[in-house]
């Protein structure tokens, strides 16, 4: 069995995990999945650039509305679950955690535990991490020592 890390930020939506179980075919996958919250680790200003950027900028004003911190770990946990009962519908194994402290090092500390095959950074784009190469795939890339994939996460709704 094939084995994915699987780090998230919002809940998969029906076709990210299309997406990211057909990946390898007709192989089986097992996914242990990490849901980053929002908080310290993701910043504001950042976020905004990146929707002015995109075009989006109902969304940029949204930016400090957002749950953080500690308020961000009810969503986190609830997305959690929601991810992984959508894998597990879609026929793979599925377990996974809410991740607010050190989230390289816990990625590191489960690709090595689980002996993991690949990495998956499922992500919206953050141009500005991106161009100075601070996004989760470039740092995983120079941590994790296996494959480290970065794939665009999909918007409820674009359903």
């Amino acid at each position: 069995m094939f084995t994915s890390v699987l780090m998230i930020e919002k809940p998969l939506t029906s076709v990210d995990v299309e997406f990211v179980t057909t990946l390898h075919g007709a192989e089986r996958v097992s996914f242990i999945v990490l849901m980053q919250p929002r908080g310290d680790q993701a910043d504001v200003l950042l976020r905004a650039i990146d929707d002015v950027a995109m075009g989006e900028l109902k969304e940029a004003r949204r930016e400090g509305e957002e749950p953080e911190g500690k308020a961000a770990r009810m969503p986190a946990e609830q997305a959690l679950e929601h991810s992984l009962q959508a894998l597990r519908d879609a026929g793979c194994e599925a377990v996974g955690q809410v991740v607010e402290d050190h989230p390289l090092n816990k990625m590191k500390a489960v690709v090595d535990e689980s002996d993991a095959d690949e990495v998956i950074v499922l992500t919206a784009p953050h141009y500005v991490e991106e161009f100075f190469h601070r996004d989760w795939a470039s740092r995983a890339r120079h941590k994790v020592g296996v494959p480290v994939l970065k794939l665009f996460a999909h918007s409820a709704e674009e359903e």
